[in-house]
């Protein structure tokens, strides 16, 4: 307390800051015609660094402001497929920080393009699984730990995997919109896994409103939480296109959280949703969401009609476009085509 003896108030948010969050919830038509459920998906892509990891972003640069470790002018480092780099970046650029962002070289042209544009210095590097020294994770570490013996104003490593401010994040806020925007009437929640920090936030945050509500994993092939939540063994198969979700272990995000159904997703059964979703329903979004989306009908399946099911639209299809809504790279991945896209 000041002084003076008034309480400290919080500097009012502006410019991208005032944006994150408060996101609208939107009915799927289609998905709840098919189930007799009410299926809706929070329209993160609204967010003004375009996907669901701008609430994580705000909440690790803002949990390092509150320990001291960041002052402005300072550097936030990070590993990341695209979309929490980009988060990120809105928010440096909005507090007066400076990125770095290392990024697998697989990743979409338009993250790599949208990443330069926030005027983040990005790092390619080779993918590499994991257990190896060199994958990206790793590297982004590696640098946050040398770079912080030289800048004068602190360096971070975001460490989104295992950092819980990330899962905090939504804890704090996208539990309690879906809360507050179902009138909780909320039955189920499911979502993907990269981090694990959205389904770990939701499954703690809606279970704090009613333990009843059940929460569903959707993985995508090539992941192993599947495995995982259904016989205990991290055990993975198959590959998928879908960038930044499917994890092979357990983050510090994802500890302690209850999961209480997963289902198993290939890309044949998404990418039709997510084409659906833009054909249908006027909705572009990336093949994450089609996996999530796909999850929900499954769980609404299970639990059967008259429920209401919430996911997660991460982002704008928009940000795949070279790769989602290229008929070359689809077929040459053995994946389905729309009609309106072959030529």
């Amino acid at each position: 307390m000041p002084a003076n003896g008034t309480l400290a108030v919080k500097p009012e948010a502006t410019g991208a800051l005032a944006g994150i969050g408060n996101t609208p919830l939107i009915k799927l038509r289609y998905a709840s015609e098919l189930t007799g459920c009410d299926i809706y998906g929070k329209a993160e892509y609204a967010n003004p660094g375009g996907s669901v990891k701008d609430r994580p972003a705000l909440n690790i640069i803002e949990q390092a402001e509150a320990d001291g470790t960041l002052e402005p002018g300072g550097l936030i480092v990070e590993g990341t497929a695209g979309n929490t780099g980009i988060g990120l970046a809105v928010v440096a650029n909005a507090k007066g920080y400076r990125t770095l962002i290392v990024m697998p070289e697989t990743q979409s042209q338009e993250k790599i393009h949208t990443l330069r544009i926030m005027g983040a210095e990005l790092e390619l590097v080779p993918a590499a699984p994991y257990s190896d020294p060199n994958n990206f994770q790793h590297i982004a570490r590696r640098m946050a730990a040398d770079l912080a013996e030289s800048e004068p104003h602190g360096t971070i490593w975001a460490n989104q995997f295992d950092n819980v401010a990330n899962r905090d994040a939504h804890i704090k806020t996208t539990a309690r919109e879906v809360w507050q925007q179902t009138d909780g009437k909320v039955d189920g929640f499911i979502c993907a896994v990269g981090t694990g920090g959205t389904l770990a936030g939701m499954s703690m945050g809606l279970k704090d409103y009613n333990r009843d509500i059940q929460i569903g994993l959707a993985d995508p092939m090539g992941a192993a939480l599947y495995s995982y939540y259904t016989t205990g063994e991290l055990k993975s198969e198959g590959t998928s296109i879908s960038e930044g979700i499917g994890q092979g272990r357990i983050t510090a995000n994802l500890e302690g959280a209850v999961v209480d159904h997963a289902y198993q997703i290939p890309d044949q059964e998404a990418l039709p949703i997510a084409f659906d979703l833009l054909q249908r329903e006027g909705l572009c979004v990336g093949a994450s969401t089609g996996v999530n989306v796909a999850g929900a009908i499954k769980l609404a399946k299970e639990m059967g009609p008259g429920h209401t099911i919430v996911t997660i639209l991460c982002d704008s299809g928009l940000r795949y476009q070279s790769k989602l809504f290229n008929p070359e790279f689809l077929r040459a991945k053995d994946l389905p085509t729309p009609a309106w896209l072959r030529g």
